[in-house]
This record gives structure tokens, C-alpha cells and sequence, in this order.
């Protein structure tokens, strides 16, 4: 499975290069959340992995509000418009067989968990501030702060347990890994990979974070992308050989 593709097409296809990444070995592709720094090298990426499986179409997994034009409010009502993704016509073109649904998935014949939308009940964790979302008018815009068509993946890893890959965590990794317990109670979490977003202006939420964080006892917590120097510094200071920094080209073995 490839979960996200980063920003850009030629770095994608170069990081994987050097990595030695077989796309023939991949079986599906699954799109985090609607935002152009995880998903704009999805074209090149699935036309890569199609080329090498031989095979003219790769499940490609969205939600449908992925593809709203989205943009960041400043304070001052200044408008920051974010790049779209690659729309299902373009992805089709690719090589895709683009699976959009908010219900949550098996794939790979079952190793893989995509989650549905991701219910949102810890308090503080409120989104993204100052995000939004194109209206369907077309014309005026529309607060999105939470962003709703992200989903986290999961997986079952043999003696150890669940371990979640959260991508962004705009819905709060609080939420996600509440979510990820709750639906497979029978497996202890064991770890959790990906951004966590507490930069900026969620920067005030990182106490509170901290502290339920400790509530899931997880063995490995490998923070990286947005998740920003004062969490991880924060983070340092509570959990000890758990924290393990994600970075480009890092391989973890169970």
C-alpha cells in the first residue's frame, strides 16, 4: 500500500528511486486527506505503479470532499488558495480505478484498516484554524476547520499490535487513535507515525495532547511533517526510547 505522495511528482519519483521502492509490489493507493503537499505526486505515482504491475488500473481510495477547492484565512481575511489535487478524470487517465466513499475499507486482502471519517470527541482538538473550503455556489467561501474527508490507515503487526499512520492529524491524534482503539478493541495500539499538527496555531493544544497521549501506553510514536519543533521538544521531555523522529527515507522494523 502507498499511503500519500508528498507535494510533487519528481520528488516522489526520486525519493523512491533511491529507496529502491518495487511498484510492482504495490496493490493500492490511498489519499490521506485533500491537501496538494499529500497528494500532488499522486498522478506520477500512479502511473508508475501501473506501468510496473502491468495491469491497466491501481484502487486508488478518496473521500469525496477531497477535491474541494480549499484555501488558508489569514487574520487579516487575506485568502492563501491551496493547489488542488489531481480530479478523478485525471487520476482515471493514469491509470486509477478511483474508489471515493467516507465508509471504512479493507484492502490488501484485509492487512490494511482505511478508516471512515474520523469522529471528533476530544474537546480541544478543534481542526484547523482558518481553514476553508470553496462552497458549492462556487463563489463565496466556507469555514473547514476540520476537515473531515481525512481518514488514518491501520494495521495489525504480528506480536505487537496496532499500529496507526495518521498522515496529518488534523482531526487531533487524540481522536485518531480513540477512533483506532475503539473500533479494534482487541488489539492494544502499539504505535502511531505521521504529522501531528501541533505548529502553529495549534501550538496551545500541545499539553493536553501530551497528556492523553500517555493514556494509550504506545512503544513507538514517530512524529514528523507538521507535527513542529515545540511538540517534539515537548514530547522529549515525557517519553523516553517510545520517540522515534519520522524523517525522509527512515525504515522501521518490527
Amino acid at each position: 500500500m502507498l499511503f500519500d505522495t508528498g507535494p510533487e511528482a519528481a520528488t516522489f519519483l526520486r525519493n523512491a528511486d533511491i529507496l529502491g521502492i518495487d511498484f510492482a509490489a504495490v496493490e493500492a493507493v490511498v489519499l490521506s486527506h485533500g491537501h496538494w503537499d499529500h497528494g500532488g505526486g499522486l498522478v506520477a505515482a500512479i502511473e508508475a505503479i501501473a506501468k510496473a504491475r502491468h495491469q491497466p488500473r491501481i484502487d486508488c481510495l478518496m473521500h469525496p470532499d477531497m477535491f474541494a477547492e480549499r484555501a488558508l484565512q489569514r487574520p487579516n481575511g487575506e485568502l492563501l488558495t491551496f493547489e488542488s489535487i489531481p480530479s478523478p478524470r485525471i487520476l482515471t487517465n493514469a491509470g486509477a480505478n478511483v474508489i471515493t466513499t467516507r465508509d471504512p475499507q479493507f484492502i490488501a486482502d484485509g492487512a490494511f484498516y482505511v478508516s471512515g471519517e474520523i469522529p471528533r470527541v476530544t474537546p480541544y482538538e478543534a481542526g484547523f484554524p482558518g481553514h476553508v473550503r470553496r462552497s458549492a455556489d462556487g463563489q463565496s467561501w466556507e469555514p473547514d476547520p476540520l476537515i473531515m474527508d481525512e481518514r488514518f490507515v491501520a494495521v495489525h503487526v504480528k506480536d505487537k499490535g496496532q499500529f496507526v499512520f495518521s498522515a496529518c492529524s488534523h482531526a487531533g491524534v487524540v481522536n485518531v487513535l480513540t477512533h483506532a482503539r475503539s473500533f479494534f478493541p482487541s488489539v492494544p495500539l502499539y504505535g502511531v507515525m505521521g504529522g501531528l499538527h501541533l505548529a502553529g496555531a495549534t501550538e496551545t493544544v500541545i499539553p493536553e495532547t501530551i497528556a492523553d497521549l500517555k493514556q494509550f501506553g504506545l512503544k513507538l510514536l514517530a512524529p514528523g511533517h507538521c507535527t513542529g519543533w515545540r511538540a517534539i521538544s515537548a514530547m522529549a521531555e515525557i517519553f523516553g526510547d517510545e520517540l522515534v523522529l519520522s524523517a525522509v527515507g527512515k525504515r522501521y522494523t518490527a
